[in-house]
């Protein structure tokens, strides 16, 4: 591709475009860019590796970015990136996740590179965030968006908060990642065998959850609400894997519930186990907009989740689900007591949610940002 527009993308850790992102990476090799990678491909995430880059075209860049905001490694990637960005000549870059995006606009800034998009995928700061949260992220965030020629949200209240208080020459809604609706239909449909597999008999009922172990995913919460339950035909499956994987087994045998509880770690095969459960669970502290919910409402599974900016934008308490503390084990048990208890609820709840994901689609999502990569055409 001698001779074409280039494209970085950089993120904080490795796994992060071939997860969310190729869709990005199709549409600007349509328009023309060779695309390339910057990250820490030491620190892969959503698997053990980057195989899932090969054979995509993307050149990659190795980046020692480190997540934590003050580790002097970082100060290291940005010099790392200005040269990058110098030596190859960059017509655009489009930068996520908190610390790789904050050393990119840095590094765009002083290499005098302007055409900068920020897809920021939930800001630490919010509504009901901790007090240090709006003392570091938030002034930081309000001052790099000086670098940031478009600014993407993924959720109501970070866009209303960006668009009123931030510097960024364009700011747009995205609305999410957009997911593949037919992709997730079709593999919950393929969830025969499962059961067996995983040794969950028939008559089980399976509560589902998925995400990265991590303190903010909340996991521990449905531990609780699973003893509460007391209930010996119901299956809890925790999909993922994380720093507190040992730590959730360990609590899971604590409070007598390690025999419900199954740890099947990261899957390439999610959407089959939405196919077998019968009601998604989601009790997060923090959330941009998860894909997780997206699809498990484009599955046809009720939820109940946190009722934390994200989950508010998708789930419709009374229509597709319930919105509850994610602090309160005692409201969740007492919800999900009463939807295991009533099949047309769960149903119904089910086929609205399947009806309203339509606006998250892939397709919804490609259409805004061929609307944004066209800003940059001729720029």
């Amino acid at each position: 591709m001698s001779g074409s527009k280039k494209a970085l993308l950089v993120t904080t850790v490795s796994g992060f475009v071939p997860q969310f992102e190729m869709n990005n990476v199709l549409l600007l090799q349509e328009r023309g860019y060779e695309v390339h990678y910057a990250s820490n491909f030491d620190m892969p995430s959503y698997g053990d590796n980057n195989d899932r880059l090969k054979g995509t075209g993307i050149r990659c860049h190795q980046i020692a970015f480190a997540r934590e905001p003050w580790n002097r490694k970082n100060m290291s990637a940005v010099r790392e990136l200005t040269a990058l960005i110098r030596r190859e000549g960059f017509h655009l870059l489009h930068c996520h996740t908190p610390m790789g995006a904050a050393c990119a606009r840095i590094a765009a800034a002083r290499a005098s590179l302007h055409n900068v998009i920020y897809t920021a995928h939930g800001f630490h700061f919010f509504d009901g965030a901790p007090k240090k949260n709006w003392l570091i992220y938030y002034p930081v965030e309000k001052f790099l968006s000086r670098y940031t020629d478009s600014l993407l949200l993924i959720n109501r209240e970070d866009y209303a908060r960006a668009k009123k208080k931030f510097s960024a020459r364009h700011t747009d809604l995205l609305p999410g990642v957009g997911i593949d609706i037919e992709a997730v239909q079709r593999g919950s449909a393929e969830s025969a065998g499962l059961r067996e597999e995983l040794g969950i008999s028939p008559e089980k009922r399976v509560l589902l959850t998925a995400g990265e172990m991590i303190p903010r995913k909340n996991q521990a919460l449905l531990l609780e609400v699973l003893r509460r339950l007391d209930d010996p035909s119901l299956t809890l499956i925790i999909l993922g894997h994380g720093k507190l994987q040992e730590e959730l087994k360990a609590r899971a045998k604590a409070l007598g519930v390690e025999q419900q509880v199954l740890f099947p770690g990261y899957r390439t095969d999610v959407f089959r186990f939405y196919g077998m459960a019968d009601l998604f669970l989601f009790p997060s502290l923090q959330e941009g907009l998860p894909v997780a919910v997206m699809e498990a409402m484009a599955a046809g599974l009720p939820v109940v989740a946190s009722g934390v900016r994200g989950n508010r934008d998708l789930i419709l308490p009374g229509k597709g689900g319930e919105l509850l503390s994610p602090h309160c084990a005692t409201d969740w048990e007492k919800v999900v007591s009463i939807l295991l208890g009533d099949c047309k609820k769960r149903e119904a709840y089910g086929l609205y949610n399947r009806q309203r994901i339509g606006a998250f689609s892939r397709e919804a999502n490609e259409t805004k940002m061929r609307e944004i990569y066209a800003r940059y055409d001729e720029a």
